[in-house]
């Protein structure tokens, strides 16, 4: 690495990620390093920026948080749309107001497509921009067609684009289908073409487990949620007029007991459908991810002890922090200190009441 390429490095702003598929365990884990590091946690949780959506999205709790800031929950209504653009727009103010604070950033969760917008950015021409008109025709052609027709249609044009975005998932497809109607263009070769260089110093921390096992933990996780009101969760934003159509409600568990309410299906049919496909989201999350060559994967089934597990991910930050000189002193502090607190039973992850809770959840 020549002088030039070390001066870009240690000119940007550090960013630390951790993602992974969902109910693996990221936010007890996270919890920990932004303790070890001074950090403030930003979501990246699509389904976390809407209010009155907390059981079905696993939303942490304000007690769980241990006075660690958490940026991007609860910033939207249910009724609102909150695009990429926003999510990047958000997540960039949030990033400089922690660092001004001194402290480090640390964006936490698992959608990808959110994680990219910061790290990999992409400039869209502008025929690429939102178009009211060309937007409210494809919804009626939506309504008249349904999610799997205009799916198909999408597949037709651009398949990579299908492969990854459910046929669901109303919004997305429609998206993509908008800007190649509007610049002749599919919008996966704008997103290659127009990549642009991230102006953050990233470590990305991936979190996974064994299928059979986070298998287990997704419907441990989805039998909590039954038990702790998520048909009441989803009942009362029907109630207030939240749309089934509406973005928020395509989400995982809202999607299914909506279905249930409007008596599509049973109970019981609802549920296992939800096992069901958000095993198959995390399947899909999975393959996003591992594109990325970048991610330093860890497998906390794959250790002993916590306290490995902890050390790893400690001795992996603190030696990507000390990449500055004059970080040297004070992250050799934090690497003393997150030795300690491994094995301080009073420690973040030790704490019966957050870790073993949410690890038994899979969140």
């Amino acid at each position: 690495m020549d002088k030039q390429d070390k001066h870009d490095i240690f000119s940007k702003q550090k960013l630390l990620v951790l993602l992974g598929p969902t109910a693996c365990g990221k936010t007890a884990l996270s919890l920990w390093i932004a303790q070890a590091f001074q950090a403030e946690v930003i979501s990246a949780d699509s389904m976390q920026v809407y209010r009155c959506m907390d059981i079905g999205t696993a939303k942490i709790r304000a007690e769980e948080m241990l006075g660690i800031p958490h940026h991007l929950l609860d910033i939207r209504e249910p009724n609102q749309t909150f695009s990429v653009a926003d999510f990047r727009e958000a997540a960039s103010i949030a990033i400089r107001e922690i660092a001004m604070r001194g402290h480090l950033p640390f964006l936490v969760g698992g959608t990808g497509l959110y994680i990219n917008s910061l790290l990999r950015p992409y400039h869209f021409p502008d025929e690429a921009a939102a178009q009211p008109a060309l937007r409210e025709r494809l919804r009626k052609e939506l309504a008249e067609q349904g999610n799997l027709a205009m799916h198909k249609r999408l597949a037709e044009v651009d398949p990579p684009a299908a492969a990854r975005i459910h046929p669901n998932d109303a919004y997305r497809v429609l998206r993509a289908l908008e800007v190649y109607t509007a610049t002749g263009q599919t919008i996966s070769h704008l997103q290659a073409c127009s990549a642009l260089s991230t102006e953050y110093d990233v470590l990305q921390i991936g979190l996974n487990l064994e299928r059979e096992l986070l298998y287990q933990r997704i419907e441990r996780r989805i039998d909590k949620m039954m038990a702790e009101g998520l048909v009441a969760e989803v009942h009362a934003l029907l109630e207030a007029g939240v749309a089934r159509e509406a973005p928020s409600m395509q989400g995982l568990g809202y999607r299914q007991i909506a279905s249930y309410l409007a008596g599509e299906c049973t109970l019981a049919e609802a549920v296992n459908r939800l096992k069901r496909d958000t095993r198959r989201f995390a399947k899909r999350q999975l393959t996003w991810f591992r594109r990325d060559p970048d991610i330093h994967w860890f497998y906390p089934d794959h250790y002993r002890e916590r306290e490995c597990l902890l050390h790893d991910v400690c001795a992996l930050i603190s030696s990507w922090l000390k990449e500055e000189e004059h970080e040297a002193d004070r992250t050799t502090g934090t690497f003393s200190q997150c030795h300690t607190q491994t094995a301080d039973p009073g420690n973040v992850l030790f704490d019966q009441r957050v870790s073993d809770e949410r690890a038994d959840q899979g969140i």
